[in-house]
C-alpha cells in the first residue's frame, strides 16, 4: 500500500520541515537583533570614555592657551588664575552632565531592551506554542489523507478483482460459445 501513500508522506514531511525551518529563521533573526543591541550599549561606554577624553583634551587645551596668556601678560597671572577656575568649574559642571546622561542612557536603553527581551521571549513562546498546534494539525491531516489514500487503493484492488472476476467470465463465456459452436 505504500505505493500511494509515499508521496503523501514525503509531502508532508517537506511541508513540516518547511514550517520548522521557518521557525528556525524567525528566533535567529530575534537572537541577532539582541546581539545588535547588545553590543550597542555595550558600545556606549566606550562612547563616553572616547567624548569624555576629547572634552578633558579640551580643557586641557584652553589650560594651554591661558598659560600662554599668563606667560606673555605680566601681570595677567590673578585674572587668568579667575578665568581658569571658572573654566574648570564649566568642565567639571559639563563632565558631570556628560557622566549622567550616558548613565541614563545606558540605563534607559537596558531597560528597553530587557522589555523588548520579555516581548520577544512571550512572542517566541506563542509562536512556539502555535507551531506546535500546526505541526499536531498537520499531523492528523497527514494520517486522514494516507488513510484516504489507502481506502482508495483498497478499492482500486477491489475494482481491479472484479474487472479480472468478470474478464475470467468474460472468457468463460467465451470459451462456452466456441464450444457450443463446434459441437
Amino acid at each position: 500500500m505504500a505505493e500511494y501513500t509515499t508521496p503523501i508522506t514525503t509531502t508532508f514531511e517537506m511541508q513540516r520541515q518547511a514550517i520548522k525551518q521557518g521557525q528556525n529563521a524567525v528566533e535567529q533573526g530575534v537572537e541577532f537583533q539582541q546581539t545588535v543591541s547588545e553590543a550597542f550599549v555595550d558600545s556606549l561606554g566606550s562612547q563616553e570614555s572616547a567624548q569624555r577624553r576629547t572634552v578633558e583634551l579640551s580643557k586641557t587645551a584652553f589650560h594651554s592657551y591661558l598659560d600662554a596668556i599668563e606667560s606673555t601678560m605680566p601681570g595677567a597671572a590673578g585674572s587668568v588664575e579667575e578665568i581658569r577656575e571658572a573654566v574648570d568649574e564649566q568642565f567639571e559642571f559639563l563632565l558631570e552632565n556628560h557622566a549622567e546622561l550616558f548613565g541614563n542612557i545606558e540605563e534607559e536603553t537596558r531597560e528597553g531592551l530587557d522589555a523588548y527581551d520579555e516581548l520577544t521571549a512571550d512572542y517566541l513562546d506563542a509562536m512556539d506554542e502555535q507551531i506546535e498546534m500546526v505541526l499536531d494539525a498537520h499531523e492528523d491531516l497527514e494520517g486522514q489523507s494516507i488513510e484516504a489514500a489507502e481506502q482508495v487503493e483498497d478499492q482500486v484492488e477491489q475494482m481491479q478483482d472484479q474487472v479480472e472476476q468478470v474478464q475470467d467470465q468474460v472468457q468463460e463465456v467465451q470459451e462456452q460459445a466456441q464450444e457450443s459452436l463446434e459441437a
